[in-house]
């Protein structure tokens, strides 16, 4: 983090904290912090999920979502493998937790049921009542870094890339893409969307100060 915010720093750019979780139910959450409260129920949330599981690992439910970061805001990711039959339970309780801070995610990557996945999101948005964003599901600056993002998925899995099988991404779309190609790919409401979330996260680690606890002075107490 300290890195990214650096590097953010000497580019201009504004560097917006945040996590991606997968629940024990397996619900995908990304969680951004706006303010320096959320990103310290961020921290604390990360720190619960690593004291429940061994180490290099993570491991949460719900309930710990909403006792720890229910001052995030938060972008569901659901999965176009997942059944849609259970995505309204899951939008109820995102409404729920994350009231007027919650999103339904729409990643778009050139798979073959793009236009279908879209279209079931947009109905699920009307029906439940959450705007739909545009997401990237990025993790490769470029899309010739692919060779490098498989290896390091093979190296996590401790196999060999050719035995990694569906452990690695079908193609190379996870990477940062042109503000004219996300034109072409995604309806203008959702793309505005990114704009009213990003403008709403204002936290940089430059506010971080430590705080000395006030020490008890003699005859006072």
């Amino acid at each position: 983090m300290v890195r990214a915010h650096i590097a953010a720093r000497d580019t201009g750019l504004r560097l917006i904290v945040g996590s991606e979780f997968r629940l024990l139910d397996a619900t995908r959450l990304l969680l951004l912090a706006p303010d320096r409260q959320a990103y310290g129920d961020l921290c604390q949330l990360i720190t619960r999920g690593r004291r429940n599981a061994r180490k290099g690992s993570y491991r949460l439910e719900r309930t710990d979502v909403a006792e720890c970061a229910a001052s995030c805001l938060a972008l569901w990711l659901p999965s176009p493998q997942e059944s849609p039959d259970i995505w309204p339970e899951q939008i109820r309780w995102l409404a729920e937790v994350f009231p007027d801070r919650s999103w339904i995610a729409a990643e778009l990557l050139s798979g073959p049921h793009d236009r279908h996945y879209l279209q079931a999101l947009q109905a699920l948005s009307v029906r439940g009542g959450l705007p739909l964003v545009a997401a990237g599901d990025v993790h490769m600056h470029s899309r010739s870094r692919r060779p490098l993002q498989d290896a390091l998925t093979a190296i996590r899995l401790g196999c060999e890339v050719q035995h990694a099988g569906q452990a690695l991404y079908p193609n190379g779309e996870r990477h940062l893409r042109s503000r004219d190609r996300l034109g072409r790919i995604y309806p203008g409401a959702l793309l505005a969307e990114t704009l009213k979330i990003a403008e709403s996260c204002n936290f940089s680690l430059d506010s971080l100060r430590y705080e000395y606890p006030e020490e008890l002075v003699p005859g006072k107490i």
